[in-house]
């Protein structure tokens, strides 16, 4: 049980989600290229995958920028702080939710169907492992705040905040 001396770890769970989805995407950039799976490639809408992959990568960009230097995290871990304006108003795990951004854009432009897969996927994970980490922690820490907090703002994927 973390008390209010207490702050979370810098880096919580990121590296270990960063490093799986990366692994992953990077994977299906190269099986995604094996004749074997050549039935999933989708030639037609080769020029709309290209552009909405670049958008999603841009827009990935975007919100890791916007919760690392704009909402500056870091100095709320350090200070004890729990940090709900900004783009943290808008989805509670922007970094984890840039880091799937990003991979899923990578995958578009890849443009092979059977790598659609993989997306929610790391959606799964990141929800399978937010709750059994970050969020306990960030509960045990902030209790109520937290919890009125989860209500208003989505877990990973960035949308309008409720009650807005």
């Amino acid at each position: 049980m973390k008390t209010k001396n207490d702050h979370l770890p810098l880096y919580g769970v990121g590296p270990i989600y960063g490093g799986v989805v990366a692994v992953l995407t990077i994977a299906g950039v190269f099986v995604g290229r094996l004749p074997a799976l050549s039935g999933g490639k989708l030639t037609t809408f080769r020029i709309p995958l290209l552009v909405l992959g670049i958008a999603l990568i841009a827009l990935g960009i975007f919100i890791w920028v916007q919760s690392v230097f704009v909402s500056k995290i870091d100095d709320g871990i350090k200070e004890n702080r729990l940090v709900t304006s900004g783009i943290y108003a808008w989805v509670r795990n922007p970094i984890y939710s840039a880091i799937l951004i990003v991979c899923t854009g990578v995958l578009l432009i890849v443009g092979n169907a059977w790598l659609f897969l993989l997306p929610p996927l790391y959606w799964l994970f990141l929800t399978v492992l937010m709750k059994h980490t970050e969020e306990r922690w960030l509960r045990d820490l902030y209790g109520a705040d937290y919890e009125s907090y989860c209500k208003q703002v989505n877990r990973c994927i960035p949308w309008f905040p409720k009650g807005v």
